[in-house]
């Protein structure tokens, strides 16, 4: 059963990828320099191998040349032809019958072929000719009086041989020296990706994200580090944004769980002796049953906005181009609903932004209740929404007695009450999580004094071109539409 084709190219790419990178360097290295003396060697071999043929041609017309003056002035069956030396050209007569003269002692030559026939017939002028024999001949043909004459060598490769033996050795020499070079290379190279590697594997096993990496070397290397420290950085102040969270979760869960945990007690203690209708009379019970679900109203409230605020962005809607009037109306909306006691006065105009609708809704939700906690019963929350230069200024306001000094650079941190909102209902996330929405939308959120006297939270938000109206349809275009 024969292997698939692909097969093999997978192992070799899977096999090529668990090499480590100085290996590949070294490879590749060495690959290159064998590639160039190979490629170098093709093309030297072919010029002396050209060099070599021209200077064999050139002395064999020479040689023929004197050959045929002779045969010419003594005729192809007289001229005189001295025995062959032993060594060097050969050289052979065509007479006019198609026989042949050679020197005494010269080795056979290959059978006369027919292009030289042609020539010893005056068919044409002369001919260089290669044989393929074992031999590998060159032979000259040259026209004389009424035959030609024939100068041949005996095609000598020695020499390409020689020197490809001796690119060889070259290329096997250069080869190593490639891979010792790409080796050295690497492993200079790489030093600083080493350190690097060692101490990123430090900082897993010991989780210190306080252990930045020394800044070395330069270039790549160099952004590399800095770019290492800078996730280290920001993982540091993740942790420590989540241990805040944690700690601040705690705290801030202690006392409503606290409180929840004895008023059960109590109605559980009171239960099991029978004395529960003797001990609480109708009204306190009512009274305790409606402490108890406003607890557990406002632990509901607690843990979704350490949810929402524990998952580190807005959210995972979208953000698309809207009309900051439509979020605001629907904010007012769900308030008045929550707490139908709390007058919202609307002044809005349309301002389009680009945004996520849920986030800023919450956002601007948030902001209704905070000024609803504040403001008396006979005054309302003032919500206004207008364009101002490149930006959409939307206002809220209260009555109330506003926000003391001390405490206007913390109102957007996280779990931060006022001493005097202590008493009220509230988890303190509301703000932060206005600020985190207006910060994602490349906004910014500041606290002031209202002209009545209370808080004035003002957000600005970057405007948005408004869509392109669609233009209606004409009578035929509708038609043709249809």
């Amino acid at each position: 059963m024969s292997r698939p084709a692909g097969r093999e190219p997978r192992r070799l790419t899977r096999w090529w990828r668990r090499r480590s990178l100085r290996s590949r360097l070294t490879v590749i290295a060495a690959t290159a320099i064998a590639v160039s003396v190979f490629v170098a060697f093709q093309v030297a071999s072919e010029l002396m191998d050209w060099e070599l043929r021209d200077t064999a041609e050139n002395q064999l017309r020479a040689d023929s040349r004197v050959l045929a003056t002779d045969a010419q002035r003594a005729g192809p069956a007289q001229v005189q032809l001295p025995p062959y030396p032993g060594s060097g050209r050969l050289v052979r007569v065509i007479l006019p019958d198609g026989s042949t003269r050679t020197p005494a002692g010269q080795p056979a030559l290959p059978p006369v072929s027919e292009q030289a026939e042609r020539v010893a017939q005056g068919t044409s002028a002369d001919l260089m000719e290669s044989n393929d024999s074992e031999e590998g001949y060159l032979i000259y043909t040259l026209r004389a009086g009424d035959g030609a004459v024939q100068v041949a060598q005996v095609a000598d490769d020695s020499p390409i041989n020689q020197f490809g033996f001796g690119m060889l050795l070259i290329g096997l020499f250069c080869a190593a020296g490639g891979a010792l070079v790409g080796r050295t290379v690497a492993r200079t190279g790489l030093a600083p990706i080493d350190r690097l590697t060692a101490a990123a594997v430090r900082v897993a096993q010991t989780r210190d994200l306080d252990a930045d990496i020394p800044d070395e070397g330069g270039g790549e290397i160099r952004r590399l580090i800095r770019s290492i420290n800078d996730m280290l950085a920001a993982l540091r102040d993740s942790r420590r944004a989540q241990r805040l969270l944690a700690e601040d979760a705690t705290h801030e869960l202690k006392t409503p769980l606290t409180s929840l945990r004895l008023n059960v007690e109590l109605l559980i203690r009171l239960d099991r002796r029978g004395t529960l209708d003797s001990a609480l009379p109708a009204e306190s019970r009512t009274r305790l049953l409606n402490d108890l679900g406003a607890q557990v109203a406002e632990l509901s409230t607690l843990v979704a906005e350490l949810t929402d605020l524990a998952r580190g962005d807005v959210s995972d809607e979208n953000t698309e181009l809207l009309d900051l009037a439509d979020v605001v109306v629907a904010a007012a909306t769900r308030a008045r609903s929550r707490t139908p006691d709390v007058e919202v006065a609307l002044d809005v105009t349309s301002v389009w932004v680009s945004g996520r609708p849920a986030a800023l809704q919450r956002a601007v939700l948030n902001l209704i209740d905070n000024a609803g906690k504040w403001s008396p019963a006979d005054q309302p929350v003032q919500v206004r929404l207008r364009a101002e230069e490149a930006s959409a200024v939307l206002e809220v306001d209260d009555a109330g007695p506003g926000i003391d000094a001390a405490d206007v650079p913390r109102v957007f941190d996280r779990f931060y009450r006022a001493d005097s909102a202590r008493a009220l209902p509230g988890s303190g996330l509301g703000l932060s999580i206005v600020q985190r929405v207006v910060d994602a939308h490349g906004g910014r959120a500041t606290v002031a004094r209202s002209a009545r006297g209370g808080a004035l939270l003002r957000i600005d938000l970057p405007a948005a071109a408004p869509p392109a109206p669609i233009a209606p349809l004409t009578a035929g275009e509708d038609s043709a539409a249809r």
